[in-house]
C-alpha cells in the first residue's frame, strides 16, 4: 500500500489548480448583448408596454361582452328529485324534472350547452391521486392502483374505472326542447367532438379486445354508477367505454369549486341552422347526481363563443390593469426625471 505521504505534491512540484480554462466560454468573455439604458429606451418600453396591453385589454373585454349566454339553476327547479337522491337506496329509482326559460332575442352562431356545479370541491389531494392512468391507457384493467378508497369491492372484484374522480361522475341527462306554438322540438345535441384531440387520442385508450364487454370481465362499475363503462354510450361505439367525452371532460378535474364542463352543442340544422331562435324552452332532466349533502347547486348554461373564448373577463381586466400600471409608471418616472431637471438647471445657475 502506498504511503499517504507519498500522494501529496512534493517540494518544487506544481499544485494542481482548479481554476476554469482560461477560455472564452469558461471565463465568461463572449460578446453580450448589453444594453445602455437612457431615458429614452425605458420611457419607451413603459408606454409601447402599456399601449400594447391596453389595446389587448380593451379588444379581450369588449370580445367577451358579445358573448351570448343564459344560465338557468335547476336545484330548486328539482326539489322532489334532490330528495329522493339523499337516500342512497334510491339509487335506481328514475327521477325527472324539467325547467322553463324563454330567450327574448335569437342566440346566432354555434351554440355550446355546460353543466355547473358550485361547492363541489376537486382539488382535494386525495380525491385527485385517486385514479388510474394505466388502467385508462387501457393497459391495466383488473388490478387497479392508487385509487383507494375505490378500488375493489370486499368480494375482491376491481372497480373498473376505478378512483374518486370515476365514481363521481356527473350523470344528469339533460335535453333542451323548443315549444314552437303547440308543438315540441327536440333541439339535437352532439356528443361527440368535445373533448381535447390528446385526451380522446392519447390520454384514454379502450383495452384491445374483440368485444369491449369482454374486455371488462371480471369487473365491475363503480358504486355510484347505473351502468357499466362499456355501456356509457350504447349508440356509438366510439364513443363508449375510456373514451366516452362525458367520461374524459370529467376526469380533467377542476382548480375551483364552482365550476362548468362541456356537455353538448347544438347541432345546426333545420330550424337551428342559424342558432338557437327566439322562443320558450324546456330542459327535461333525468336527475341522478345529488348535491345536497355538500350544499352544492346545478345549473346549465347556454353560450356562445368568440375568438377569445367563452364568456370569461379576467384575461382582459388583467391585460388592461397590466397597461394601466406601466402607463403610470412611464408617467411617474417622466414627472420625477423633469423635476430633478429643472433642480440641476437650478442649481448650475
Amino acid at each position: 500500500m502506498k504511503d499517504k505521504a507519498s500522494s501529496l505534491p512534493q517540494e518544487g512540484e506544481a499544485r494542481p489548480s482548479r481554476c476554469p480554462d482560461n477560455t472564452a466560454f469558461k471565463q465568461q468573455k463572449l460578446p453580450a448583448w448589453k444594453p445602455q439604458l437612457n431615458l429614452a429606451t425605458v420611457l419607451s418600453s413603459f408606454f409601447l408596454t402599456g399601449a400594447f396591453c391596453l389595446s389587448v385589454g380593451i379588444s379581450l373585454i369588449l370580445a367577451t361582452n358579445s358573448v351570448r349566454e343564459i344560465q338557468i339553476d335547476y336545484s330548486d327547479k328539482c326539489l322532489n328529485c334532490s330528495k329522493l337522491r339523499e337516500n342512497s337506496s334510491n339509487w335506481n329509482k328514475e327521477c325527472h324534472c324539467s325547467a322553463d326559460f324563454t330567450l327574448k332575442e335569437d342566440i346566432q352562431g354555434d351554440v355550446f350547452m355546460y353543466y355547473g356545479l358550485q361547492n363541489f370541491y376537486q382539488n382535494h389531494r386525495r380525491f385527485m391521486m385517486s385514479r388510474s392512468d394505466a388502467q385508462l391507457l387501457g393497459r391495466n384493467v383488473t388490478i387497479p392502483t392508487y385509487c383507494a378508497p375505490f378500488t375493489t369491492y370486499r368480494n375482491g372484484t376491481p372497480m373498473a374505472p376505478c378512483g374518486a374522480i370515476a365514481n363521481s361522475m356527473f350523470n344528469d341527462t339533460i335535453e333542451l326542447f323548443y315549444n314552437l306554438n303547440s308543438s315540441v322540438i327536440q333541439v339535437p345535441l352532439l356528443k361527440t367532438g368535445n373533448c381535447w384531440w390528446t385526451d380522446k387520442n392519447v390520454k384514454f385508450r379502450n383495452p384491445k379486445s374483440y368485444n369491449l364487454s369482454s374486455a371488462f370481465a371480471g369487473t365491475a362499475r363503480p358504486p355510484y354508477w347505473h351502468k357499466p363503462v362499456y355501456l356509457l354510450d350504447e349508440e356509438d361505439e366510439k364513443n363508449t367505454g375510456y373514451i366516452n367525452e362525458d367520461f374524459i371532460i370529467w376526469m380533467r378535474v377542476s382548480a375551483f369549486a364552482t365550476f362548468r364542463n362541456l356537455y353538448r352543442r347544438v347541432r345546426r340544422i333545420r330550424q337551428f341552422a342559424d342558432g338557437l331562435p327566439a322562443g320558450n324552452y324546456t330542459f327535461r332532466i333525468a336527475y341522478n347526481f345529488p348535491v345536497t349533502k355538500f350544499k352544492g347547486r346545478k345549473h346549465v348554461v347556454l353560450s356562445t363563443v368568440v375568438w377569445s373564448g367563452g364568456s370569461n373577463p379576467f384575461l382582459g381586466i388583467a391585460y388592461v390593469v397590466t397597461g394601466t400600471a406601466a402607463t403610470l409608471t412611464g408617467f411617474v418616472i417622466t414627472a420625477i426625471h423633469l423635476k430633478l431637471r429643472k433642480k440641476k438647471t437650478y442649481f448650475q445657475k
